[in-house]
């Protein structure tokens, strides 16, 4: 059986500089919204450090958690969207909408769940610690309910610009509930630190790690001065990301934040695993096609997988328009059930481990995030770092980073810059998003966009 030769370094350096004729090799490296160089070529000789980051557990016997997201007002139209997802393969349902209005109305929604198997999530924003109380209440004291309260007061604010009642109050009000539940429900998850409101504004991949890792201290800080334990306040965070099309940064991204908990971990005296929550990016999303989206949503589920994340959460593929449809659901389902169960793309650990490239990729960005946090905790933490507008300016550089790229040519969105279908097939959907609440602005909010919209529009 004949051999393959391995190049050395200089050889492959000779090589590439004939293949490139008149243009230098410094034209191979690119450089990213973090400043952070990605080099041509990988080796032990570039001194990568080897990196182990694995999800801790395997979500009672599958690989991750496959959550499904429902919204809604009606709660029999939910409850029948909730109990075909988790008969058809999903393990868990995020759950936002008017049906987290009150405990009668969510109770209906969750009729036939059983909530000791089936996890139940929420995403209810400023009005997060009353949907709280109302699953509680739903829950009906079960010690083994495995409730995902996701009390995140934070990322409501920062997408907002300001708090109907104050964000001081809401972040103590949030504690407050914290404890309250965790006495009756050992199981359940308090906060949800997520750092996806930077991402989904346009920020690069390390302001986003930054904003989950401040965004977690200031919930276990408040959650211990509320009465928690350090222990139980860092059991009770689930950290949340973005994963997108770019699915390389994104895998990388999650293994980066396992790292980043550990350090927060070990500061706050404890141990404790983090458990990362990988929402599917909507800043990536097309409008007026939504056809490509099923790829850029398969690829973001891979990256969630094999990124090593507890839990991961796609959206419909019509989502840019409105609330997905039966349909929509039902494909952001199954990409992730052919991920799992014909892929297998959770059969190994860590999957990325021992590659140079994603190795070095993830230890970069693990360092740029720590010291994109460090520079928010000095400046009084993640609240204050909001008021002080010291986080904005650097979310809309980056932006703008990616935004020159597209307009220039350098980077491409599928179906929207390139290869854009003359004739494109509707899609439908539910109905239109909810508008956000409207408050008295405190500071300027982090604004969800999207970055086909410019496009979409120019294009009409």
């Amino acid at each position: 059986m004949s051999s393959f030769a391995t190049p050395t370094p200089l050889e492959w350096r000779e090589a590439a500089q004939k293949a490139l004729k008149d243009r230098p090799l410094e034209s191979l490296l690119h450089l990213d919204a973090d400043q952070l160089v990605t080099r041509p070529l990988y080796a032990g000789a570039t001194g990568v450090q080897p990196v182990f980051a694995p999800r801790p557990s395997d979500a009672e016997g599958r690989a991750w958690d496959l959550r499904t997201s429902v919204e809604g007002d009606d709660a029999e139209a939910v409850n029948a969207a909730i109990l075909t997802d988790l008969q058809e393969g999903a393990a868990s349902v995020l759950i936002s909408g008017g049906v987290l209005a009150d405990a009668a109305t969510l109770g209906r929604a969750l009729d036939g769940v059983a909530l000791e198997l089936a996890p139940v999530a929420l995403d209810a924003g400023f009005a997060g610690v009353e949907a709280a109380e109302a699953l509680a209440v739903v829950a009906k004291g079960s010690p083994r309910a495995m409730l995902r309260f996701h009390l995140d007061p934070i990322s409501a604010f920062a997408e907002a610009g300001g708090s109907p009642r104050g964000i001081d109050d809401d972040l103590g009000a949030a504690a407050d509930a914290a404890v309250r539940h965790a006495g009756v429900y050992p199981d359940a998850s308090l906060f949800l630190a997520s750092g996806r409101v930077a991402h989904e504004a346009g920020g690069s991949a390390a302001q986003e790690l930054a904003f989950a890792a401040s965004g977690a201290v200031a919930y276990v800080k408040a959650a211990v001065a509320a009465g928690l334990s350090v222990e139980a306040a860092l059991k009770g965070v689930v950290v949340g990301l973005s994963v997108d099309q770019e699915y390389f940064d994104s895998l990388a991204k999650v293994r980066a934040m396992r790292l980043i908990w550990a350090n927060l971990s070990r500061a706050f005296g404890g141990q404790t695993p983090a458990v990362i929550e990988a929402r599917s990016s909507r800043r990536m999303l097309s409008a007026r096609d939504p056809w490509p989206n099923l790829l850029r949503l398969t690829a973001a589920g891979f990256a969630g997988a094999v990124g090593g994340a507890d839990v991961v959460v796609l959206d419909g593929f019509t989502r840019a328009s409105g609330r997905p449809d039966a349909f929509a659901r039902r494909q952001a389902r199954n990409m992730q059930l052919v991920l799992m169960e014909e892929a297998n793309l959770g059969r190994v650990d860590d999957p990325a481990a021992g590659s140079w490239y994603l190795d070095a990729r993830t230890h970069d960005l693990a360092l740029a995030g720590w010291a994109e946090f460090q520079a928010i905790e000095a400046e009084g933490g993640l609240v204050e770092a909001l008021k002080g507008g010291v986080i904005q300016p650097r979310i809309a550089r980056a932006r703008q980073v990616r935004e020159a790229a597209l307009s220039q040519g350098a980077a491409q969105i599928v179906g929207v810059t390139k290869y854009v279908d003359a004739e494109v097939r509707a899609a439908p959907v539910e109905g239109a998003e909810v508008a956000a609440a409207s408050v008295q602005l405190v500071c300027e909010p982090l604004a969800p966009i999207r970055f086909a919209a410019s496009f979409e529009e120019a294009g009409q």
